[in-house]
């Protein structure tokens, strides 16, 4: 035989690869060889391999391969996630080419859109993977929206919620105006942000709602918000602020009258010591209004411009609006000085968009009880982060938890099992027969017509923490007393995953809580937290900031 001069990577590799895919040398089905398990973090379906994949995926093909050298059945599970917020927005994208609006469309015809781009561009990532030899098992191959693990999401909405667990209420949320969704806690990225202080004037009001010669100042970085100040708030141990105390002062431009409130939340010595109060506007805000039982008045809209309650500036977006207020400010002579400002502000994770604080009827799961069980899980050594600084990291997360919104304003996703009545009461069930039997016996008189099923899909992430589990066994999550059947029982636990820390929170505490339940035991007992792959800037490499190199990526694709 005689060998090439030059070794051609392409002739060996494509040669090997495909030998081994056909003799199904990856695939693993339980025998009495001690299993070693490991499912893949499973990328979105919105677009190709980035570093960081190809560094998830390398470490991930070394432990597996070492695991069949050393005798073990070893079973590489992949897949792929519907990364809700991405995939609708690039859907919406392509709508949007094509001269369509997702508002001038039906929910059914722009699920036949978003499944034909998921069938064009979902499977690339795995091909990609295959192209880098990684060895899974593609026999086993899932996806977080196969209608198998989709109902297995949805039963467990419903376990929750029968539980007790989970609620709907209207709390302050992080609202992304371009995604047009709330997002978690865990999907805003705080940057610190050039901004500029502005210094106003209130006059204080003589009690028939006319100013007086007397004024307070007002530092605000939102000056576009007055218009929906329900107070201006002081400490009371301000001696400076005495005078105000009982007063109302007027806000400018429109002269609406508010109180003047007093509350220990104001720092004495940051800015002028007087707080203008926007409880529809300010996650603390709103805290402040609740003890003082202060109207909410939300004056932006879904996509962050501003609506007719504001009364001035109506249907400017918000940034437009705050330099026209900023204009109008100094022509009424209420502008006193503008400083420049550096602060931490959130930014969505999938749009990059400015996160807006708004008050938003929502779904949430309580964590406290979940959180305790998974700290206990870290704590204890049952599941081992390595390396192990990231405990502390862990660990107060889940002391300081907040109950999880889970309910997002897209279609693209699993729709939430909730059935409003004609009269407001809510039915939680799987299935819509099934609900229309739970609001049979409220009223025998209903019908399938009278049932309207809530328009919000869960998040991405109440599908993904179910992985462990739900890629082997579909029926047990959301029904833990189901007996687990074979493929479960041989190869739950996993033995290790091989993530980045920054999700942490979002997917590997929140699979050791769903483990934690529907198993009682953890989903892994290793979790490889590796470095992130950054840029010379030290920012994360990206496809949406365009600093993750391609060049590779493009002769993958081929």
């Amino acid at each position: 035989m005689e060998l090439n001069a030059k070794y051609n990577p392409s002739e060996v590799e494509d040669k090997w690869y495909s030998y081994w895919i056909n003799n199904r040398c990856f695939h693993s089905e339980p025998d009495s060889r001690e299993p070693y398990t490991i499912v893949i973090p499973p990328p979105n379906v919105t677009g190709i391999l980035h570093m960081g994949h190809v560094l998830n995926n390398t470490l991930n093909d070394v432990l597996i391969r070492k695991a069949r050298m050393d005798g073990k059945n070893a079973c590489w599970v992949p897949g792929t996630d519907h990364a809700s917020i991405a995939t609708e927005s690039k859907v919406v994208a392509k709508l949007k080419g094509m001269g369509i609006s997702k508002e001038d469309i039906t929910r059914e015809e722009f699920l036949k859109y978003a499944w034909e781009w998921k069938e064009e561009h979902g499977g690339i990532i795995l091909q990609q993977l295959r192209k880098l030899g990684a060895s899974c098992d593609w026999d086993r191959t899932k996806f977080t929206m196969d209608p198998e693990l989709s109902k297995a999401v949805i039963n467990t909405f419903v376990y929750f919620y029968k539980k007790g667990l989970i609620y709907r209420g209207v709390r302050m949320v992080n609202w992304d105006p371009e995604g047009l969704t709330a997002v978690s806690d865990e999907e805003v990225i705080h940057r610190d942000t050039k901004s500029h202080f502005y210094h106003l004037k209130y006059y204080i009001s003589d009690g028939a709602g006319n100013p007086t010669d007397d004024y307070l100042v007002i530092a605000t970085t939102r000056p576009e918000t007055i218009m929906a100040d329900a107070a201006i708030c002081v400490n009371p141990k301000d001696e400076r602020h005495f005078r105000l105390h009982g007063k109302k002062v007027l806000i400018p431009l429109i002269n609406r009258e508010i109180p003047v409130i007093e509350d220990d939340y104001v720092e004495m010595d940051f800015g002028t010591g007087c707080l203008k109060v926007t409880p529809a506007h300010d996650a603390h805000d709103y805290e402040i209004g609740l003890r003082h039982n202060l109207p909410v008045m939300d004056i932006i809209d879904d996509h962050g411009r501003l609506n007719e309650k504001a009364q001035i500036l109506v249907g400017q977006d918000r940034f437009e609006a705050r330099k026209n207020i900023v204009k109008m400010l100094e022509e009424s002579g209420n502008l006193v000085k503008v400083e420049e400002y550096t602060s931490p502000v959130g930014y969505s994770e999938r749009t990059n968009a400015v996160i807006e604080p708004k008050l938003s009827a929502q779904w949430f799961l309580k964590m406290e009880d979940l959180a305790a069980k998974a700290l206990e899980s870290v704590e204890s050594g049952a599941v081992k982060l390595i390396p192990d600084k990231y405990r502390n990291t862990y660990r107060h997360w889940m002391e300081n938890v907040h109950d999880w919104c889970i309910s997002r304003q897209l279609w693209w996703g699993q729709q939430i099992p909730a059935y409003y009545l004609p009269d407001g009461k809510i039915v939680v069930e799987s299935t819509p027969e099934e609900a229309l039997k739970a609001a049979q016996a409220i009223n025998p008189a209903y019908t399938a017509a009278d049932l309207r099923q809530d328009e919000d899909v869960l998040d991405t992430w109440f599908s993904s923490w179910l992985w462990p589990i739900s890629v082997f066994d579909t029926e047990r999550p959301g029904h833990p007393e189901h007996k687990p059947n074979r493929d479960l029982s041989y190869y739950y636990p996993t033995n290790d995953l091989v993530t980045g820390p920054d999700i942490l929170f979002f997917w590997v505490a929140r699979m050791i809580m769903a483990g934690n339940e529907f198993m009682g035991d953890v989903p892994f007992h290793n979790v490889y937290l590796t470095g992130i792959v950054r840029d010379k800037l030290g920012r994360k490499m990206s496809k949406t900031l365009g600093n993750s190199p391609d060049r590779w990526q493009r002769h993958l694709l081929r």
